[in-house]
């Protein structure tokens, strides 16, 4: 079976590692769904998203050198509240969700440390 770049098709999960997942398109052809082109949110965990065996539909991005770059996300129709929310919107909320980490990572530090944020000689 030929495919090309930019057709849409249904393949199935074969193995999933940290970078992403492998999807036989057919007997014999395998691309690659890097995990950056699973969701369209941030995807720390793939299994949270696929698993083996899984049918998906995936979008061919490229064909070279016997390699195919696949993308889940890129098949997908976009939902409207995705066509109409701006980049200063995507922005916003990255830099709300980074703050929310940040603020997380600093109570656990602190935790960690005893919480004063005076360091070993506060007493002095």
């Amino acid at each position: 079976m030929s495919f090309a770049v930019g057709e849409v098709v249904d393949g199935k999960v074969t193995g999933i590692t940290n970078f992403g997942a492998f999807v036989e398109l057919s007997p014999g052809t395998t691309g690659l769904v890097h995990i950056s082109e699973v969701a369209d949110v941030y995807v720390k965990d793939i299994k949270d998203f696929v698993q083996l065996n899984d049918i998906v539909k995936v979008r061919i991005l490229s064909m070279k050198d016997g390699k195919i770059g696949l993308s889940i996300r890129q098949a997908q129709p976009k939902t409207r509240r995705q066509s109409q929310q701006s980049f200063e919107d995507k922005l916003a909320k990255f830099m709300k969700d980074s703050d929310e980490r940040q603020s997380d990572l600093k109570k656990s530090l602190d935790s960690k440390r005893g919480g004063r944020g005076g360091g070993r000689f506060s007493h002095f």
